[in-house]
């Protein structure tokens, strides 16, 4: 099992940044994918992007150059650096936690944060 909790939303006018924080119940290593979605109003929720426990980061097109997912020192947080934010960055932001194997293998996600960028 492994318990997600996000924080660090808020809002921001467009231009500024953000960075949102996810905290693991479990090690962070022990982790195959961890991920961070977005669901703005009357849209499907869509990968933002991810990180492997191998460090290996891949992100959504739109943010690529904006965006970082980065691991805590304390191995157990993951954290999304938002910046050059958009009004269209608008959304809940999720945190995902994909386990491939035992123990604990399956599909976590957390409560969600609040991102709103006004313009």
């Amino acid at each position: 099992q492994v318990q997600l909790v996000e924080s660090g939303g808020g809002l921001v006018q467009a231009g500024g940044s953000l960075r949102l924080s996810c905290a693991a119940s479990r090690s962070i290593f022990s982790i195959n994918v961890m991920n961070w979605y977005r669901q703005a109003p009357g849209k499907q929720r869509e990968l933002v992007g991810s990180i492997t426990r191998g460090g290996t980061t891949n992100y959504e097109d739109s943010v690529k150059g904006r965006f970082t997912i980065s691991r805590g020192n304390d191995k157990n947080t993951v954290y999304l650096q938002m910046a050059s934010l958009k009004p269209e960055d608008t959304g809940v932001y999720y945190c995902n936690a994909r386990v491939f194997l035992p123990p604990g293998e399956g599909d976590y996600w957390g409560q969600g944060t609040q991102v709103t960028v006004s313009s």
